[in-house]
């Protein structure tokens, strides 16, 4: 697409863009009494405006119904965690029963890693993205530990080659490749949190595989941002949060994806509780339990009700616009700026997020060389909220929901009249 580095431009970008109207229904922080420009839902996402309502009835049934909210609820709560399997299983791409949503990210990734990280004494390696984010580290490294291992034996991190900032698609390939006989998971990030790169989920996949190891991905930074087939890639297992680009509120309520041939076979081992105890059998309290044929027979304690409404709200808006408009918009809306950015010659920074647009989302990463702290609360005294990481990067995330293409331009406004 031809774009303009005009505010004209944006402006009639922003009239011809059939999701402006999303932007509405949320609320902003303010910064000077005034509503801010938000590139950090790759962060927390906003709060949409129908949040408030969806909280509220669930306070009312517990207010009006006590326990006769969980069968007559106007959302009964105790069917509440299926409310989410429709939508999400169009934004990861996968059946319904292979979804669930629970607990948080990192819990979600330890009971996971306890049903598919299976070591022996020669296949025990988990590969990892290095510097991946701490939640990740340390998951991983506890769960070696858990089972006797050392990090460093057990451990294998891959890192971008010298002087480079992103990771070699088949650099990747060829690490899994040479330590396979070793290799019993690789748990890699589906959009690195930092560079914002994102991995040929697809492809890792079936070098995972072929090499007769365990394929999970942490999708924090990948769920309601890009594309995914998460069924037809054949990935073993996924998790996310969901307060990034699902706008699910801080410390929503996580989610997680197992393959059906895992997700349907009630004898694949997991910690169990109550919850994902076959609800035919439920309320007989025997002992012996007999998981749902579902990724349901994960879950392990009663539904967060209050926690998952704003979730709820959320999804309800992703299926109203769809995703797949969604996605187009951020595609562009992304391009945009990094048209944009590409103008400016006075200023010493590189784009280290990916340039091909199949290898991103709705994140550029900025490595300012020199100066890149003060740009930053340069932005936040502008009304622009951005997220700043060390050493000298800059995150911008055009959420395709609740940013505009004149919000990215006057991004750029500023950075071209910094001096």
């Amino acid at each position: 697409m031809n774009f303009e580095a005009s505010r004209r431009f944006a402006q009639q970008k922003d009239k011809e863009d059939k999701l402006a109207k999303y932007k509405q229904q949320f609320y902003f922080p303010q910064i000077d009494g005034a509503d801010s420009i938000y590139f950090c839902g790759n962060s927390l996402g906003l709060q949409s405006k129908q949040v408030q309502a969806s909280v509220q009835q669930e306070l009312d049934d517990w207010k009006n119904r006590g326990i006769a909210g969980f069968l007559n609820a106007k959302n009964p709560w105790m069917y509440y965690q299926e409310y989410f399997k429709k939508s999400l299983s169009k934004i990861v791409g996968c059946k319904e029963d292979e979804v669930t949503v629970m607990n948080s990210l990192t819990v979600n990734l330890h009971l996971l890693m306890l049903t598919f990280y299976r070591p022996t004494s020669s296949r025990f390696k988990i590969i990892m993205e290095a510097g991946a984010f701490p939640s990740d580290q340390y998951a991983v490294e506890t769960q070696v530990k858990h089972h006797g291992f050392d990090w460093d034996a057990a451990v294998i991190e891959i890192a971008p080659r010298e002087g480079e900032k992103t990771l070699r698609h088949e650099d990747i390939l060829s690490l899994i490749e040479t330590n396979g006989a070793s290799v019993a998971m690789v748990m890699l990030g589906g959009i690195n949190y930092y560079t914002g790169q994102l991995f040929d989920i697809k492809s890792i996949t079936e070098a995972t595989q072929k090499a007769g190891a365990i394929a999970g991905f942490d999708l924090a930074h990948a769920a309601g941002n890009v594309h995914l087939e998460l069924h037809d890639w054949n990935v073993d297992f996924a998790v996310w949060c969901s307060y990034k680009y699902l706008n699910g509120g801080p410390g929503a309520v996580g989610g997680l994806y197992v393959h059906e041939r895992y997700a349907t076979d009630p004898s694949t081992p997991r910690f169990a509780g109550w919850w994902g105890n076959d609800e035919q059998a439920r309320f007989k309290m025997k002992k012996g339990f007999v998981a749902k044929p579902n990724a349901s027979g994960w879950n392990i304690s009663t539904a967060q009700i209050l926690n998952m409404a704003s979730l709820k709200a959320s999804l309800e808006m992703f299926e109203e616009a769809g995703f797949e408009d969604i996605k187009v918009k951020s595609r562009e809306l992304t391009a945009y700026l990094e048209f944009l950015l590409q103008q400016l010659h006075h200023l010493d920074f590189e784009i280290i997020t990916p340039a091909h647009r199949e290898s991103r989302g709705a994140q550029l990463s900025l490595y300012f060389k020199e100066r890149g702290k003060e740009i930053h609360e340069k932005m936040i005294d502008s009304g622009i909220v951005v997220d700043y990481r060390e050493p000298g990067v800059v995150r911008v995330a055009p959420a395709p929901l609740y940013c505009s293409y004149q919000d990215v331009y006057r991004f750029y406004e500023i950075l071209k009249d910094f001096d």
